[in-house]
């Protein structure tokens, strides 16, 4: 049976704190059964919302240090072989500004 928010709590959790593209990535992992991976989709997405309020706030050593932290989960999920598209283009966009 294909989980969803409305019979895995998990899902039911985050569905309010992601973005629709976000929320379906996690979506898919979970499906997947890579609730592991799952968790660290949305420890990107909030490191990239933070690397963006330190850019916003001039803090480029702070913003440099989120990225990377981003970059290595990144990574980690792409060794394992899935495809998170959405998350390597907003890390690209975000990446750019720092500096």
């Amino acid at each position: 049976m294909k989980k969803t928010s409305k019979n895995n709590d998990f899902l039911n959790d985050v569905r309010s704190d992601l973005s629709p593209k976000v929320y379906e990535v996690v979506l898919n992992l979970v499906n997947e059964d890579r609730e592991d991976l799952a968790k660290d989709v949305i420890k990107i997405d909030y490191l990239l919302d933070y690397t963006s309020r330190c850019l916003k706030a001039k803090d480029k050593r702070e913003a440099r240090e989120s990225i990377e932290r981003a970059k290595i989960r990144i990574d980690n999920i792409l060794k394992e072989g899935f495809s998170i598209d959405y998350i390597v283009y907003l890390y690209e966009g975000i990446r750019k500004k720092v500096k």
